[in-house]
Parts: structure tokens; C-alpha cells; sequence
């Protein structure tokens, strides 16, 4: 064989090896396929196509309707209404600027607006909606929709937003709701929706998870990149339930028309602690946190003495003063240091050391029995009675009629006030001394006592029981517990200590020397007040004053005492409590007493005494 055919051989040798070694390879790479595609589509086809299908897939929640809050009656007092919002879709139009600039000829869009829409449409995938405004009205809604083929990109959106129809009147009772904070995130999807309230006061706050309901869903196809093609499905989601309160919407707001700036006015079912009113004035339109409150109304706020924001019946502190003596008078019984016709007297004033504690009759009231001290208000009587009981001994008797203690009101923040004691003080590093124990006879020092506190001491001494002041009647049509007299203990007090209060409380009103003879309720009304009158200081009056003759009423008024007022009704079978405190307002028989006696006379004209189980109202949904 030539060289020239080895060297062909040779060759032909070269490309039978390495024609077998590339179709050997070919071979196991054909396998490899074949058994990848096998594996795919038969063994784990299944669960690639379900990958495949939610990938195709979209499910998104919707929020659902709030639930209502009614009054006593089945009024509406915060519902929901339709709510008209435009949206832009920045994909849909050529030119955001000039699709933006013919909006505003039709609804002025502000500098702050427009700088805020265009940051989002920068941030956001130019498929997502933004918010251009909401809370459209009907007129600007009908002239976007006039408008749309001119307004590329913009469509308008039907949702609902909160509203409470008697605005300022039941503002700290119902609160108001506002978009979720971070700190509000506790792992609930629903707030992370576009749209959704939370409660931030009053019964919204309180009640906020039973009012949020149920998130819907709806499943949407879309494309590789998100965009949603077509809805496919819709689940609609379950309203909040409804919660029914005890306030008295029309009582509430009738009130409220015959109080004036920094009065407080509390009004309960003695029998089962419903609280019926709970009214203050300056308060505030809670409607305007739905569409944000501005700076300046925000400064308007806080700079207002009067403070329109903080509900002064469960958040006001306040001494006493003597709607305080009734709970002397229990201590007084209980520590058996006196006997109700043990008499002393009084000489308009009462010395202990080099300090002289006055009563507000200079001339005294001479020789008086517990029933009279109540009924004329005789303050060196109560010095006399704190002497002897101590002021740890009246601390635990005002705590057991409801003062100084958190109370049961579903109002976020109430607050609890203070009832002092040695332990109190000496915890300020302070000792408690004798002068001490005889101002707090009277109900000055240092006590700090909300209107609701005086309302409920006022509910327990006229039924001897431990109510609790409440604000809940129903939850989705479901009376709450506490709402009949049973459900509430005995206060554990004797019959005959309670009643000896009653008749000197009745006394006050309805017989002549009572500090609040004037005021007793119209016959025609065919029943009798029980009630008792307070005047505190606010700026000591000094020696000086006195021997000069001087009269409240040449102080500035803000300067001048509180007047407060306490009261049940009927007397023989009370079922209404009321508390009355009207800042500045001098005294509590020239202030306070007259506005009991306007509310109570409202209150027998509006409510019907009945069975205080509570009627669920049954009010359709819209």
C-alpha cells in the first residue's frame, strides 16, 4: 500500500471515530431530552400546569363595606356613603402633564396634588391606577365622565367612604376612622387595601374589628408582566357587623342646644349603667377626617382653650366639691364615727390649729343632724366627719361608688381620675397631714373626678348596685351582657345607710333651705328629683378677700369656681342619673342645678322608663 493510501486510511479512521464519539453524544443528548420531556410532562406535569395556572392567575381582596353604628333607637349615626374617585392609569395616555393640565379645568387640581401624582406615576408601574381625588361630587363626576374622551387615561372609580350624620353632636362618643398607620399593621391583609379605614376614637376605635368585616376576592387573568386582562371571577365580602349603642341621638343633640362652651353633661339608666348622653361642649366634625384634616383647621384645634377635641365627661378632671358629701356620709356610717342624729355645730367656720377652715355660710348654720348638713351643705359638719373617719376610710368608700377607679366605657383613653390616700402621698415623698384629711372632707384637694365618675356614684347610691357606666347595647342584633339591673352586684352597703342619703338628697331639692329648692321638677311631670349641689374653687380665696367682702363674680371668669350638680329620678324609683359640671360657672345651684333640672325634664319627655333590657333596634341594610 502507498503512502498515499495509508494516509487515507489514516483519515477515514479519524472521522469513523469521531463520526461515532458525535453521534454517541447526539444519542445521549436525544435521551436526555427524552427523558427531561418524560419527567416534565408526565411525571411532574400536574404540578407545573397548577404553576402555570397561577402564574396566569391573579387573586386580589376587596374591602368590604364598614359596619354601621346605630343610637338607641336604630338611628344611623355612622354609616357609609357612596364615594366618586378619579384614577389615571399613566399607560393609557401619551402625555401625563397635559392629560393632568385638562383635569384641572374641570377639577382644580392644587400645586401639592399635582406633585403628588406625578410622584406616584414616577414610582408606580405605568399600568397601576393612581389616585387623582376623591370624594368627587355628583357634578364633578358627570363632567370627568363628559369629558373622557378628552381625558385619556382618567376614569372614575365607585367606592364608599364613611359618614356620620350628626356630625359634632356625637363626635367623642362614635369617634371617627382614618387610613391605617404602620403601627396599626397586626398581620390583617384587609389593611393593606387601598381604601380601608380603621378606627382611631370613641365606639370605631372600641369596636374596630367587629365593624371591619370580611375582606371579598376577586380573580383577574393577566399577563407575564401583571397587567390584568380580564375579571374571571368575584367574591363580594361580608359588612362589618352593626353595634348599637345606648345614646339617644335626638336627646344627645337637644342637649347639646342648651349647654354653653366647657359644660359637661352625663345622663345614665341608673338601673343598668346605659349611658343616654353623653354631651360636651365645643367638640368637632368628625366627617373631616375622611378627606384629611388641613394644617390650619388642625392649628384651629389645638390652639382653642376649650380644647374641642378631648371629651371632657370621660377626660375632664374636676374636684368635687359637695357632690362629694354623700360619700362622707356612707364612710361616716360604715366607720360608725357618728349617728345619723348626732347634731354639731357650726359657727360659719372651723379651727384646727393656727389654720381656719370656713364654711360658705359665714353667718354658720348653727346646730345641724347629717340629714340637715347634706340639705343645707354644711361644710364644718363634713370637716368634722373627715376628722374622724380618715382619709383612708373615705378613699375606700369612694372607690366602692365608682370613683377614682377605671370604669367599664368602651372609649378608648377615658380616664380614671384620682382618689388620694396616705399611700398616694407619701409615694410623692410627702406626708399626709391632718388639714389635709379635713379639705378632702369637702371634696377640694386633691381629687381629680371625671363627669362619668360623678354620674355612676350617682347610679350606685340610688339602686345600691356596682353599675357600670356603658356605652354597648348590641352587637349584629345581639343584646351584650350587662344590660339588665341583675346582671350587676350589690354594693354590699346597708339599705338603711343608702336610704338616709336618698331622703337628704331629696331634701336638697324639694324642701325649703335646700341649696337646690329652685330647681325641683315640675309637678306636672309627676316626679321628684333627687340631687345634691357643688361649688369648687379653682384659685384660693385668701384672708384678705374675705375680710374685704369680696364676690365671686367680680373675679375674671376664668378665675371663677366650676359648678357641678348630681341628681337621679324618680326619687321612689330612680332610673335616670345625671352629672353636670359647667366650668367657671360660679356656683352649682346658679348654674348647674337649672341645666339638671332642663335635662332631666328633656330626658322623661323623650325616653319611656320601660323594661332596661334593651329593644334591638332591626334596621335594613342599604
Amino acid at each position: 500500500m502507498s503512502r498515499k493510501q495509508r494516509e487515507q486510511e489514516r483519515v477515514r479512521g479519524i472521522f469513523a471515530r469521531r463520526a461515532l464519539l458525535l453521534g454517541a453524544g447526539q444519542m445521549g443528548l436525544l435521551g436526555f431530552l427524552a427523558w427531561r420531556l418524560h419527567r416534565l410532562q408526565v411525571e411532574e406535569g400536574e404540578r407545573y400546569a397548577t404553576l402555570a395556572e397561577e402564574n396566569r392567575l391573579s387573586a386580589r381582596l376587596t374591602a368590604p363595606p364598614r359596619g354601621r353604628v346605630l343610637d338607641r333607637e336604630g338611628r344611623v349615626v355612622a354609616g357609609n356613603r357612596l364615594n366618586w374617585r378619579a384614577l389615571l392609569v399613566a399607560e393609557q395616555t401619551a402625555d401625563v402633564v397635559a392629560t393632568l393640565d385638562t383635569l384641572s379645568r374641570i377639577v382644580p387640581l392644587t400645586e401639592t396634588e399635582r406633585a403628588r401624582i406625578e410622584r406616584e406615576v414616577r414610582r408606580r408601574r405605568r399600568f397601576v391606577p393612581v389616585i387623582v381625588r376623591e370624594f368627587l361630587t355628583w357634578e364633578e363626576m358627570a363632567h370627568i365622565e363628559l369629558n373622557a374622551p378628552d381625558l385619556p387615561g382618567i376614569s372614575v372609580e365607585l367606592g364608599t367612604t364613611r359618614l356620620y350624620p350628626e356630625g359634632e353632636h356625637l363626635a367623642h362618643v362614635v369617634g371617627y376612622v382614618a387610613p391605617p398607620s404602620e403601627r396599626d399593621m397586626d398581620g390583617d391583609p384587609l389593611l393593606e387595601l387601598p381604601g380601608i379605614r380603621v378606627g382611631r376614637a370613641g365606639i370605631e376605635r372600641h369596636h374596630d374589628r367587629i365593624l371591619r368585616g370580611r375582606a371579598g376576592a376577586v380573580q383577574l387573568e393577566v399577563n407575564a408582566v401583571g397587567r390584568v386582562i380580564r375579571e374571571l371571577d368575584r367574591r363580594e365580602g361580608s359588612q362589618g357587623d352593626d353595634v348599637q349603642i345606648s345614646v339617644d341621638a335626638e336627646l344627645q343633640k337637644a342637649i347639646r342646644g342648651k349647654i354653653e362652651e366647657g359644660t359637661s353633661v352625663v345622663l345614665m339608666d341608673a338601673r343598668n349603667g346605659e349611658v343616654l348622653t353623653l354631651a360636651t361642649r365645643p367638640s368637632f366634625d368628625p366627617n373631616v377626617f375622611n378627606s384629611g384634616v388641613t394644617a390650619a383647621q388642625w392649628r384651629q384645634w389645638t390652639a382653642n382653650r376649650a380644647t374641642p377635641l378631648i371629651n371632657k365627661p370621660t377626660n375632664g378632671l374636676y374636684a368635687p366639691g359637695s357632690t362629694f358629701k354623700m360619700v362622707m356620709m356612707l364612710a361616716a356610717l360604715e366607720a360608725r364615727v357618728t349617728t345619723p342624729g348626732e347634731r354639731v355645730f357650726c359657727p360659719g367656720h372651723m379651727d384646727l390649729g393656727e389654720a381656719r377652715f370656713h364654711c360658705w355660710n359665714r353667718n354658720g348654720h348653727g346646730s345641724v343632724d347629717m340629714r340637715q348638713a347634706l340639705k343645707v351643705s354644711c361644710d364644718v359638719y363634713f370637716y368634722e366627719m373627715a376628722k374622724r373617719i380618715g382619709i383612708d376610710r373615705i378613699a375606700a368608700m369612694s372607690r366602692r361608688l365608682g370613683l377614682g377607679v377605671p370604669l367599664d366605657i368602651e372609649l378608648p383613653g377615658a380616664r380614671a381620675g384620682l382618689v388620694p390616700d396616705r399611700a398616694w402621698r407619701q409615694a410623692q415623698g410627702k406626708p399626709w397631714a391632718l388639714g389635709d384629711t379635713v379639705v378632702h372632707g369637702i371634696g377640694q384637694g386633691f381629687y381629680q373626678l371625671t363627669p362619668l365618675s360623678l354620674a355612676t356614684m350617682t347610679a350606685r347610691i340610688a339602686t345600691g348596685r356596682a353599675v357600670q357606666p356603658h356605652l354597648t347595647r348590641a352587637i349584629a342584633g345581639r343584646p351584650v351582657r350587662g344590660s339588665r339591673p341583675e346582671d350587676w352586684p350589690s354594693l354590699g352597703i346597708p339599705e338603711q345607710h343608702l336610704r338616709l342619703v336618698r331622703e337628704s338628697m331629696w331634701a336638697v331639692v324639694n324642701e325649703e333651705g335646700g341649696t337646690a329648692r329652685a330647681h325641683r321638677l315640675p309637678a306636672a311631670l309627676g316626679a321628684q328629683m333627687a340631687g345634691k349641689t357643688g361649688t369648687t374653687q379653682v384659685r384660693r380665696v385668701t384672708r384678705e378677700q374675705r375680710e374685704r367682702g369680696f364676690r365671686v363674680e367680680q373675679l375674671p371668669r376664668e378665675w371663677r369656681p366650676h359648678a357641678l350638680f348630681v341628681a337621679y329620678a324618680p326619687h321612689d324609683n330612680p332610673w335616670l342619673a345625671c352629672a353636670v359640671v359647667v366650668e367657671h360657672g360660679t356656683s352649682g345651684s346658679g348654674a348647674a342645678a337649672p341645666l339638671a333640672k332642663e335635662v332631666l325634664v328633656e330626658a322623661f319627655q323623650r325616653l319611656r322608663p320601660g323594661n332596661p333590657t334593651p329593644r334591638v333596634a332591626q334596621v335594613p341594610r342599604t
